[in-house]
Parts: structure tokens; sequence; C-alpha cells
């Protein structure tokens, strides 16, 4: 598990923060040891005061550990590993503080002790702790058999996409099939009889009919790429002159490609906009579901801990009742059965724990595996909007490109010639 900690000060800010419900499905206090508050806050304060008889500005150590996603993980297990962080960094028998969140089906632990030694009134020393931790949480992922980050094994492994978008930047947008290009042509060469119909129907289909620089008549997309006329349609370039005219008459290249990002980066703005709103609305059933089952997981928690605690409460009496009392109890501590039932007893309450514990946690994983399985939908869905939105900004930044080219090009046609652009032709096998 990934352990972080950090030395700090912000008591109370840290209590507030181990407490948010807002950001946390599931908040659960698991202990408030050393202090003789029994509440968050009211232990953060004492932390506080006792630095006050110090020097100390950092007078807190706080630390978070991480499980891997997808491993269930036991409370036995974080309680284990804290005993290990106490031990290696020097914190054994300071006042901690234990709490446990759940967030998108994952659960991890929040730690925080108070550095301040009370015998002694100076700060316990933390040196090295980075390297400490480090070190420790290695060792708990071998332990449990866990897959090691990759930035664990070595610091050559680390992974340089870490903390950013990852897949949402992987998208790209399709190219045009060569083979439906050629076919709208021709369809659209069928059906003009002159260079203006021609270039209205090209348009129909988001092709603009331009003056190439090489070749008299060819066809731009929206992308601003050109293709040769003579290369998709099966006639000869007199008879395409005949029917189009002189090409001098059309825009050049450069001029249609101007128009293009003119007419078309504005209206991208509204497609950014309407992106986002279907985004939104798209995710909110999956938001309401998500909430709907931290309630019903809540309730089922609360429960099992009422069914927990009224077995417990029944069992106990019933052990409490085998000790007799008066002459009977006497008698029984003189003959050894007193010594005998109290073990027997201590041994029942051993199992009870622990089977209690085994039944909240079978719970608690199977409410997780419900609660990942919702979480890659979500995943999944934001994934996908923000593909799309990305992809409508990668095109708004090419038009805009497009628009400032043709700008810093018109600047410096009076210096010199621009070199003309070679029209592409189609590879059509």
């Amino acid at each position: 598990m990934i352990l972080k900690g950090s030395q700090r000060s912000g008591g109370k800010q840290l209590g507030l923060h181990l407490l948010k419900t807002e950001e946390n499905e599931h908040v659960e206090i698991h202990e408030v040891s050393g202090f003789v508050s029994d509440n968050v806050m009211g232990a953060m304060n004492e932390a506080y005061a006792a630095s006050r008889g110090t020097r100390c500005k950092q007078y807190l150590f706080s630390l978070s550990l991480s499980p891997p996603e997808r491993e269930s993980v036991r409370i036995e297990t974080f309680e284990k590993a804290l005993a290990d962080v106490e031990e290696r960094l020097g914190l054994t028998g300071q006042p901690r503080i234990v709490v446990f969140h759940e967030k998108e089906g994952r659960r991890h632990c929040h730690a925080v002790w108070s550095r301040i030694d009370a015998e002694t009134m100076k700060a316990k020393e933390l040196p090295h702790f980075g390297l400490k931790l480090k070190s420790l949480a290695k060792q708990i992922f071998l332990e449990n058999g866990w897959n090691m980050p990759r930035g664990y094994e070595s610091a050559k492994l680390r992974d340089p996409r870490s903390f950013s978008l990852d897949e949402w930047q992987k998208a790209k947008r399709a190219d045009i099939d060569p083979r439906e290009l050629k076919a709208a042509v021709n369809n659209c060469w069928k059906r003009a009889d002159s260079a203006k119909a021609f270039a209205a129907a090209l348009e129909e289909r988001g092709l603009f009919l331009a003056c190439g620089d090489r070749r008299a008549f060819v066809v731009t997309t929206l992308d601003g790429d050109v293709f040769a006329i003579s290369r998709m349609i099966p006639e000869k370039v007199k008879v395409i002159g005949e029917r189009l005219g002189d090409p001098a008459r059309l825009p050049s290249v450069a001029d249609t490609q101007q128009r293009i990002a003119n007419d078309i980066a504005p209206r991208l703005s509204s497609y950014i906009a309407e992106a986002k709103r279907i985004a939104r609305h798209n995710i909110e059933p999956l938001i309401a579901k998500r909430e709907a089952l931290k309630v019903q997981h809540q309730a089922e928690r609360q429960a099992i801990d009422q069914k927990i605690s009224a077995r417990w409460n029944d069992e106990h009496r019933a052990r409490a009742s085998r000790l007799r009392k008066g002459i009977a109890g006497a008698w029984d501590f003189l003959t050894g059965r007193y010594f005998k039932t109290r073990k027997q007893n201590e041994m029942e309450s051993k199992f009870a724990r622990e089977r209690d514990s085994h039944e909240r946690h079978a719970l608690i994983h199977a409410q997780h595996k419900d609660r990942q399985a919702l979480q890659e939908l979500i995943k999944e869905n934001r994934r996908k909007e923000a593909e799309r939105i990305l992809g409508l900004y990668r095109d708004a930044a090419k038009f805009r490109r497009m628009r400032e080219g043709e700008r810093d090009t018109d600047r410096d046609r009076g210096r010199t010639a621009p070199k003309p652009k070679r029209d592409r032709g189609l590879d059509l096998g």
C-alpha cells in the first residue's frame, strides 16, 4: 500500500478534512487514543495545546495509507501497517487518530499522530521519514502479494503519464476514406452542369471547389486538405475545363481555407458548449445512482452493526452468567473452576470478535464490488465525453491556426513570394 506522510500544523483544518462527507461516501472514525477527548476535533485541539508548550510549529504527523485499487484489505492489515509505521518512525505510544474514508468503491486510511512527547515536552524527530515510508510500503506490497507499482520497483520505471489525462488525450479524429471522397465527388459531378452547380453540390458534402497552384481544379476539405479533381473523376482534363470554365475565376486554395476557417471556427464554440451540456446530462443518472447506492450501503452497515452489537451483548451476558457469585463463586475459585471458565470466556470472546469482524468485512467487500462496477460506468462515460470535447478543442485549434497562418502569409507577401502549395493526389488503388 502506498504511504504518504507529512509533518504539518493546522490541526483544525486537518480535522475538518478527516470528517468531510461531501467528497467521501463513508467516513468511519476508527480510533482516537492517547487523548483525553474521544472525538477528532477535541483531540486536534489537545495536540495544538500541547505544542504551545514547545517551540514546535509542525506538531502533527499525518499519514495516508492507500491500498491497491482492486484489493479488498481488512482492518487488521491497516492496523499492522500503522504499528509498523510507528515502530519504524519512533512514534510508538504517541497519541493518534485513525479515520477510514471510502470513495468510488475504494477504502483508504488516514492516521494523525501528535509529535509532542508529553514527558519531555519535545517534538519527536522524524529524520528521513520519506525514505523509511517508501521502504516500508515495498515491504507491505511484498508481504501481501500485491502487484508493486513500477515506480516502487525502480526510480527509472516511473510512469511519466501519472496524474495526467492519459487515455483522454489519445482521442484522434478519423481520416476521410479516399473511396468515400471519390464517390462523393463523382456524384456531385454527375449532378452538376456548371462550375457554380458543381461547387454548390460539393459544399453540401463539406467540400469546396478551388483553383489549385499546379492543377486547375481542386477540392478542399474542411481540414484544409487539397485533392486534384482530375485524379477523382473519370474525365479528361479538357472535358473538365469545358464544363467548369476558367479556373482563374475560382477562389485560390489559400482563400478557400481562409473562408472555411472563418465559417467553421465560430461554430465550434457552440459545439463545445453543447458537448459539455450533453456530458452533464449523460452523467446525471449515474450520479443519482451513486447517491442512492451510498444511502443503501449506509443503511446496510447500520443494520449489521446493530445486529452484531445485540448479539455481542447477549453472548456477553451468557458468558458472564457462568461465573458464579457468593459461596459458589468462592468454591469455584478454590477448586480452579473459576479460572477454567474465565479462560473459556476469553477464547469465546476472541472468536466472537473475529467472527464479527469477518462478517462486517464481507459486507463491505460486497458493497465495494457494487460501487466499483458503477464507478467503471462513470469512468467510461467521462472518458467518452472527454474524448468528444477534446476532439472539438483540437478542431477549434486547427481552424484558429489556419486563420492565423493566412494572416501571416498576407503580411509576408510583400517581402517574399510564398512557395506554391502542392496539390495532393489520391492513392485510390
